[in-house]
């Protein structure tokens, strides 16, 4: 949606299919918003549109405190996209930047941190310092607005350097002090700490089908690290996460928030979700992780559009609007569960997961590490997977590439080619993957993963 005339239609219409995909901000306030903000429409000639929150920011606009632009679903594009900008935005949402800086983003990238911050900042106007910053600041102000957690403790659990730098990037991107952000929800709002749970919505854009993801997620349920509980409708997956400061029990609802607000106009919603974490500062990770597994970032619009418009699919399509292709929490961990199996995955969850310190309920153990599995089972696909896994042979992350990582798994002895398109299309998130042996058209590109979730929905009807 690149016209900017057809972008202010979008604003004038307060059209949220849009809403994560640009945002505008209006000069004469101050102020950026998401297309869908309630507030009153401004003049096209005080609009301005950008790609990205970051660059509203850096150009000076301050967050809207009525349609909270920073809550909005990502860019469909981040997930789908292949090239450099599309895996440095998935690097950065898993929050590369924080943990290793512009100089680990690029490695992982395989640029230089130049050739990086410029390709950032000529297509999203906004680098990757700025992308990271306006994610430390979305994950601050929920820590501030949904835990009481001590204001010092957020600061340094959201990402910054120093409180005076948490300080001075609320001012500047809520236009209030972190003490006045929080003081604005009530106080029964603020009952969360890291063993309660902080309590989370997970936007999502246009309809949400929840029941074939939570079939999905309850048929290939590993015991000890997932469990998926209560009848269709009303169900809850729950799951353990090793992250990168400790260790996570999340736990998602598939009945979809707001139900009632979705209409032509404000379609979406969202999920509710709790997450226990042992460090608060995993936040900004596990909510990825969440967002990849249920493809909250997903574009239904674009999707079932172009199926819905094959004679074969149609019927599916109107059938299940906003059927998702779910990715994976941990995509080594799914990585092994395709190899092996829920069963055999069950055995090395018993064997070498590593228990929980507080478990809860049947959850009890983190899926073992590569390193482990490598060392205790080297023989066979097991053995030659995981070992390629833990030296880096082959690499899964959010930042890779798509086409790098299946070259080298298919140099891993024992992998056939449709646990390769498996692998591909959850662990890495490609939504248009075809494993050998289906009949799928080109005219189903680019989204031929969400097709095949079609065709097997309506096989187990």
């Amino acid at each position: 949606m690149k016209d900017q005339d057809t972008r202010y239609e979008a604003v004038r219409s307060r059209d949220a299919r849009f809403d994560g995909e640009f945002f505008f901000a209006v000069e004469t306030t101050g102020i950026y918003c998401r297309p869908s903000c309630p507030a009153v429409t401004p003049k096209r000639r005080n609009v301005r549109f950008f790609a990205t929150a970051a660059a509203a920011q850096g150009s000076g606009f301050r967050a809207c405190r009525r349609c909270r632009p920073d809550a909005v679903p990502g860019s469909a594009d981040w997930n789908a996209r292949a090239d450099v900008v599309g895996r440095a935005m998935r690097l950065i949402g898993d929050g590369i930047v924080d943990r290793e800086g512009v100089t680990g983003l690029a490695v992982r990238l395989g640029y230089s941190a130049r050739q990086v911050q410029r390709q950032l900042t000529a297509e999203l106007g906004a680098g990757p310092v700025a992308l990271a910053r306006a994610q430390r600041a979305h994950t601050a102000r929920v820590l501030l607005q949904t835990t009481g957690l001590p204001v010092t403790e957020i600061a340094f659990a959201a990402g910054f350097a120093s409180v005076r730098q948490f300080n001075d990037t609320v001012r500047t991107v809520y236009a209030t002090t972190p003490t006045e952000l929080r003081a604005a929800v009530r106080a029964t709002r603020r009952t969360a700490t890291p063993s309660a749970g902080i309590p989370l919505r997970l936007a999502h854009r246009g309809p949400y089908h929840a029941g074939a993801v939570f079939d999905l997620l309850r048929r290939e349920a590993v015991a000890g690290v997932e469990e998926v509980s209560g009848p269709p409708g009303g169900r809850t997956y729950r799951r353990t996460l090793r992250l990168p400061y400790g260790t996570g029990i999340v736990a998602v609802d598939e009945r979809a928030g707001d139900p009632g607000r979705a209409s032509a106009v404000h379609p979406g919603g969202w999920l509710d979700a709790r997450l226990h974490l042992t460090d608060p500062r995993d936040l900004t990770t596990a909510v990825q992780r969440l967002r990849r597994l249920f493809d909250l970032d997903s574009d239904p619009y674009a999707v079932d559009e172009r199926l819905g418009a094959d004679p074969r699919l149609a019927p599916l399509v109107a059938a299940r609007p906003g059927l998702r292709a779910p990715g994976a929490a941990d995509p080594e961990e799914y990585a092994v569960r395709a190899v092996v199996g829920r069963v055999a995955a069950e055995r090395l969850v018993r064997a070498y997961g590593k228990a929980l310190d507080a478990p809860c309920g049947t959850l009890t153990h983190l899926f073992p590490e590569p390193a482990t599995l490598a060392r205790s089972e080297p023989e066979g696909p097991l053995g030659a997977l995981t070992a390629a896994l833990a030296d880096g042979t082959v690499r899964l992350d959010p930042g890779v590439d798509r086409d790098d990582a299946q070259e080298a798994l298919l140099a891993v002895p024992g992998l056939d080619a449709r646990t390769i398109a498996e692998i591909r299309a959850r662990a890495l998130g490609d939504p248009d993957v075809v494993p050998p042996g289906p009949d799928v058209p080109d005219t189903w590109r680019p989204w031929r993963t969400y097709a095949l979730h079609h065709l097997r929905a309506a096989e187990e009807r």
